[in-house]
Order: structure tokens, then C-alpha cells, then sequence
């Protein structure tokens, strides 16, 4: 009731065995999606009415939260991926041919899934995940081997660095020499020295062709408000206890004269904070505009940490003060703000103590670049672009150099009754909300565009296989890839098949460069390879663009100014804030595009 589904109801030939699962592998096979049953219930025999008809009031719904098909565990290691599935989605039991995406999961969980079986001995990957996402499947692929990551064998007490203990990173002595000569405090002041991961290359390159503009659109700022200088005081000393726990917070990147750019983590680096004076007469309206431009949009990332404060007593005021916290977007990513916030409303609530054991980011580094090599990085990317040869470029605008400094905005939050339809179709189609979500963009972008065959790209969480324990490390996980996905010829169901099993092969190298994929294209160098960037967000409880500390027990301190801004011409992101929520559509472009009329699109797409 009040949950349409498909559902198989059968009854097996006296005496012959029937196994449910090699039933639903056939209807996928021989059923379009949209007929292939989302249960399947073994019954003694059918319900007859006294008239001899089947009583469809008298079959019984299927129990989706548990082994539905009355396949339990057979096995050690199917009973610890049911009881882990069940764990993750919250239910009470799970079956082994249960589908993970039809129980209410989504990329998220995947996430907390991977790690939960890591824990308990089972490594998978998250696109085996994607692709059997039932126990049964789960236990049949599980127990590829994870990347061993090389120790960090620079100790404290090192008076000196050679080659040999940097296992991540190609330097000659005299390259070594010369890193050391730009820190503070040299050589006894550096923890580690790693490369770049791959979406910190490409923010690195942005950030070297915006040198001298005066503008570097990756330096994210937030303003808050302070209800008194010691109150100002506090969260300093606050924020500087966070940095000194994570060493991505600690960190530089330095490229001069060196092969490649590599990431300096130093043992102490002291926050900066610059006070500034304001004009006295400036109106309330005009105080974060104002603070915006003292602070400035240019930081040298050479030195660390890439973090700073600007400070100001407030206009027409006693003691309330005003600060920019600005952070570069090479050492944080949306999840990691959150992270940050969260630790410094612990410090400010003196639980510090509850507060996990800070992870190093170069974990995450040696996963990136060790887990998949870049000749199967290229061969995925050459297959799905090789025959790419112009850009998809909505209303026809070409430039992914801007500095986010013009964007046009717009918001739409659907309705309940299209936000229920999505999850209701999801679940029955046995996908990811996030694919259907997809499938409605790749069409917007192909009306845009005039065309079927579109490439898009899509924002990647980037932590789905970033180790244990990734969801609490700040730093910069996420990474923009290629979409391409031809819209013409097929129906929803078939659609949402093919968009979800495209987004579980990109999993597999969600930490490749975006210049790596865009290279083995057909697109003429130069050229953008697409201009319109889709970004699928889980935000429970909270607006995705927005870390409101007000709500953090942070007594004293409001939050004035937080947002964060895209070089894309068109960026749509929809935030999912949950099973009992709906969907917003937030749309960021330049002109001549109206963000209106794509958020608009967006909606009609969905319905």
C-alpha cells in the first residue's frame, strides 16, 4: 500500500528446486527493466477466490526488509555481508539476494558499506558494489587485495631527507635541498613530502594561469561575526588546534624548480590572522562585500598553512568583531569543511577528547595513484571518448576559464509529489536516485546542446575508495570526470540500467586527472571537452552550499557569508537531503544562460 512495485508471486513444480536468484537473472535477461520484478515470493500456492480466481487481495507483500525470496546465508561470509548490509541500511535482517539500491541505499552508504566490511575483514571495491549489490554478489567478487600504502619514514628527529624516504614520490637530493630551503625551520620542520592527487593537479594548474590576475577563484572564504574579541580570541585558538591535528591543514604545494608539484607537510604552522579597519560608516549590508575585498582572492600556496584569518571590529559597534576564515580549495573540499567545522564546535564545547584519531591525507594520495595504473586509465577513457571530436557546450558558451566571479544563481526545491517519484522509480528499477538524476541532466544537456551524444561532467564524492576512515579526513577527495551518455532511442527504464552501470565503471577510476581523460579524446587540444558540470549531493538535514555554525552550539558567532563557486559556464547540483526529504535543484552559470530556465528544465526533465 502506498508503494507501487512490481513483484513476482511463484509457485514451483511439485518437487522441482527453484533458486530465486538464477529466476531474476533471467528476467533481466529476457525482461526490459521497467518488467523486471522488484521481489520475487515463493508461495506453496496461489490464493483462490471462491470462485476459483487468483485473490490478489490475498497475496502477501513482500517483506523488503529482509530476505524476501526466503534466501538466507548460506555461508560465514554471507551472514557478515547480510548482517553488515543490514547494519548500514538500518534494517532488522537482509537477504542474500537482497538489492542494497532497492533497500533505500544509496552512494553514501556505499561509502560507509566499504568500510564497515573492511573492518570486518572483507575488501570490495565500490564498483562490485555498484554492480551486485546483493550479498550473494558481494561474496562472490570480495577479497581483492587493497593498496598497501608505504610508510612515512621521515622521522622527527631527521637532520637530514634523502630519496630513499619518499616512497611516493620521485626527487632527486638536489630537488629534496630545494623544498627544504622554502620551509620555515627547514629540514627538522618537514613531516612528509608527497605528490599532488589528481583533482589537486588540476586545481594547482587553474591556480598557476590565474598568477598575476589578481583573482584565484579556489580560495573559498567564509565570514562569520563574533559577539566579542575574546569570543574572536577563542575561535583562533580554536581553529589553530584543528590545523595542527591534520597534516593536509599543515600543508604546501611547491613546484618551482622541480619535475612536478609536490605537497610539503610541515610539523607546525602558525594560522595567520591581519586585521584590518573598516570605514565607520559602512552599512551592515556592506560589511561582508567589504571584508571580501580586504581579505583579497590571492594566496601564495607555497607556504602553509593554506589557511588564514582576516580580521575587523565591526562598524557602529562596542565589541563585536568580524573575521574572513579563507581556505584554498587545494586543501579542502565541501565534506572536509563540514569536517573542520565540526572539530572546531568540539574544541569550542571542550570534548576534544571525543574527537577520532586525525588520519594522514597521504593515505589517500597512495590510494589515488597506486590503486588503478595509467595505462588502464587511459584504455577506460580512450574506449568511452576516443571518438569524441567536439565539445558539448550548452547555449553554445565555450569558456571553463572563469574565475566564478559573474556567476547567475538560481534555486528550486521540487515538489513532494516529483521528490516521491524519483525514490519510488529508483527503487523499483533497482538504481541509484543519483542515476535518475543523471539521466534527467544528460537530457537537459542535450536539448541545450542540440544534440544526443553528450558529454557532461560529474562531480565524484572521490572518498568512496579513499580507505577507512575517509569520511572524517579534511582535505580535497572530490574530482570532476566525463559523463557521456547518448539520450535518443530509449526509455527510462533502459536509460537508468545504462547511467547507473556507467557511473560503476567510473568509480573504478574516480581519482584519474580530468586532463588525463581529456587528453585521449577526439577533442582538438585547446578545446574544452565539455562545459556543463552536474553535481549530485547527499546534504541530510542541511543546505549543501552552507555550513550554518549558528547551528553548532558555537554561542557568540554567526555565520554572515559561506558559498562556493564553479569555473564551468553551467554547474547544476541537486542536494538529496534525505529518504523522508525532497530534491533542490541549485544552478550556477554565466550569460547569456538564465539560471531559471535550466533549474526549470531540470524539473520538467524529472517529471
Amino acid at each position: 500500500p502506498g508503494d507501487n512495485r512490481l513483484v513476482a508471486y511463484i509457485v514451483p513444480a511439485a518437487g522441482d528446486g527453484l533458486d530465486v536468484s538464477v529466476l531474476r537473472e533471467r528476467a533481466a535477461q529476457a525482461l526490459p527493466d521497467y518488467m523486471v520484478p522488484s521481489a520475487f515470493v515463493v508461495l506453496d500456492v496461489l490464493p483462490l477466490t471462491a470462485n476459483g480466481k487468483l485473490d490478489r487481495r490475498a497475496l502477501p507483500a513482500p517483506e523488503f526488509g529482509g530476505a524476501v525470496d526466503g534466501r538466507g546465508p548460506r555461508t560465514v561470509r554471507e551472514r557478515l555481508l547480510c548482517e553488515a548490509f543490514a547494519e548500514v541500511l538500518g534494517l532488522e535482517k537482509v537477504g542474500i539476494d537482497d538489492n542494497f539500491f532497492e533497500l533505500g541505499g544509496h552512494s553514501l552508504l556505499v561509502v560507509s558499506l566499504v568500510e564497515v566490511l573492511r573492518q570486518r575483514g572483507v575488501v570490495v571495491s565500490v564498483r562490485a558494489l555498484f554492480q551486485a549489490p546483493t550479498p550473494a554478489g558481494v561474496a562472490a567478487v570480495a577479497g581483492d587485495e587493497a593498496v598497501v600504502v608505504p610508510a612515512n619514514l621521515i622521522s622527527e628527529d631527521a637532520g637530514a631527507i634523502t630519496p630513499e624516504m619518499l616512497p611516493l614520490v620521485e626527487l632527486s637530493q638536489a630537488e629534496i635541498d630545494r623544498i627544504a630551503e622554502t620551509v620555515p625551520g627547514g629540514v627538522p620542520n618537514i613531516a612528509d613530502i608527497y605528490p599532488l592527487a589528481p583533482l589537486q593537479e588540476g586545481i594547482f594548474f587553474h591556480h598557476l594561469m590565474a598568477a598575476g590576475s589578481g583573482a584565484d577563484a579556489y580560495i573559498l572564504p567564509t565570514v562569520l561575526a563574533f559577539d566579542s574579541r575574546d569570543r574572536l580570541d577563542a575561535f583562533v585558538r580554536v581553529l589553530q588546534q584543528v590545523v595542527d591535528r591534520h597534516d593536509i591543514l599543515r600543508t604546501a604545494v611547491v613546484s618551482q624548480g622541480l619535475s612536478e608539484p609536490v605537497q610539503v607537510v610541515v610539523r607546525r604552522a602558525e594560522v595567520p590572522v591581519r586585521q584590518v579597519v573598516l570605514d565607520a560608516a559602512l552599512s551592515a549590508e556592506d560589511v561582508v562585500p567589504a571584508m571580501l575585498a580586504a581579505a583579497g582572492s590571492v594566496m601564495e600556496v607555497s607556504q602553509a598553512p593554506l589557511v588564514r584569518l582576516t580580521v575587523a571590529r565591526r562598524p557602529a559597534t562596542e565589541s563585536a568583531w568580524v573575521a574572513v576564515v579563507q581556505v584554498h580549495h587545494l586543501v579542502q573540499d565541501h565534506t572536509a569543511l563540514e569536517v573542520l567545522f565540526g572539530e572546531i564546535q568540539a574544541f569550542w564545547a571542550g570534548h576534544e577528547r571525543l574527537l577520532p584519531q586525525p588520519l594522514p591525507f597521504r593515505d589517500f594520495v597512495a590510494q589515488a595513484r597506486l590503486g588503478v595504473s595509467r595505462e588502464s586509465q587511459e584504455a577506460f577513457f580512450t574506449e568511452l571518448l576516443g571518438e569524441v571530436t567536439e565539445p558539448t557546450a550548452p547555449f553554445g558558451v565555450l569558456d571553463v576559464q572563469g574565475d566564478g566571479t559573474d556567476v547567475l544563481e538560481s534555486r528550486l526545491v521540487f515538489d513532494a509529489e516529483i521528490s516521491v517519484g524519483v525514490r519510488q522509480e529508483a527503487q523499483r528499477l533497482g538504481v541509484s536516485a543519483a542515476a535518475l538524476l543523471h539521466v534527467a541532466f544528460a537530457r537537459v544537456v542535450a536539448a541545450a546542446s542540440g544534440r544526443e551524444d553528450v558529454v557532461f561532467g560529474t562531480v565524484l564524492f572521490g572518498r568512496m575508495q579513499a580507505g577507512a576512515g575517509a569520511d572524517r579526513v579534511p582535505g580535497l577527495f572530490i574530482n570532476t570526470l566525463p559523463v557521456r551518455f547518448e539520450v535518443g532511442g530509449v526509455g527510462v527504464g533502459e536509460a537508468a540500467g545504462r547511467m547507473h552501470a556507467s557511473l560503476a565503471e567510473l568509480l573504478a577510476f574516480e581519482h584519474t586527472p580530468l586532463a588525463s581523460a581529456q587528453r585521449v579524446s577526439g577533442v582538438a587540444s585547446g578545446s574544452p571537452l565539455f562545459t556543463a558540470l552536474f553535481n549530485y549531493r547527499h546534504t541530510p538535514g542541511a543546505d549543501a552550499e552552507v555550513i550554518d555554525v549558528t547551528a553548532t552550539g558555537m554561542d557568540g558567532v554567526e555565520l554572515l557569508y559561506a558559498h562556493e563557486r564553479t569555473n564551468y559556464p553551467l554547474m547544476v547540483a541537486v542536494d538529496d537531503a534525505g529518504t523522508d526529504a525532497g530534491f533542490a535543484v541549485s544552478v550556477q552559470c554565466v550569460a547569456p544562460i538564465d539560471p531559471h530556465s535550466v533549474a526549470s528544465l531540470m524539473r520538467t526533465a524529472v517529471s
